[in-house]
């Protein structure tokens, strides 16, 4: 194996699950196109995944085999080196709420950077740019309840409040209560209609 290629390796496992490798943290160890190049072999030989292009990471080595790394992992990667928001779809908020029994079928994330989507193993990744408002981490569960009131729609929304309202803490109510000036008006309206107007 070629030097730079070896250096690669070593310090791609030194990295935590679901690291990101690109040419651009190389550099130093010779030419951009030398760089390319030991990717592309580790690559070839299976010893490095490919995201997309020149973005690779890590697959984990068990004593079962080799998997991709946790979706979860490489997407807090994502989010930390390119400095984007990204949180889960309204899909899968809905269901970590309680509000839909239906399981996502695809990952997909929404996120302040570009569209992308990537493979990861056999798992299909999907990010998609939404607006600043569906991308509320401040306040997690406030902001998880947003988006999934966003993807279950207008129709469903004072069903699915009333349910929130049962089911989360009072700081969570507030905190979606508070949010309304950055929310759809319709969205607003439905939070202050069963969260305010009923006490």
């Amino acid at each position: 194996m070629q030097p730079i290629a070896a250096r690669i390796l070593t310090h791609a496992r030194s990295m935590p699950e679901g690291a990101l490798i690109s040419a651009k943290e190389f550099l130093h160890l010779g030419s951009r196109a030398a760089v390319d190049q030991a990717l592309k072999r580790l690559h070839e030989r299976a010893e490095l995944m490919r995201l997309s292009q020149g973005i690779y990471v890590l697959p984990v080595k068990t004593r079962f085999g080799t998997r991709a790394p946790a979706a979860e992992k490489v997407i807090e990667r994502f989010a930390a080196t390119r400095a984007e928001t990204i949180v889960p779809h309204g899909a899968a908020a809905a269901n970590m709420l309680g509000l839909t029994t239906q399981v996502p079928t695809k990952l997909v994330y929404l996120t302040s950077g570009p569209n992308r989507q990537f493979k990861l193993g056999a798992q299909v990744v999907e990010m998609k740019k939404a607006p600043q408002w569906m991308l509320l981490p401040t306040q997690p569960k406030a902001g998880e309840a947003v988006r999934a009131l966003a993807w279950l729609g207008r129709q469903h929304a004072a069903e699915a409040l009333t349910k929130l309202k049962q089911k989360l803490p009072q700081p969570v109510i507030q905190d979606l209560i508070a949010l309304r000036p950055a929310l759809p008006a319709w969205m607003s309206k439905s939070i202050s209609q069963v969260l305010v107007a009923h006490g």
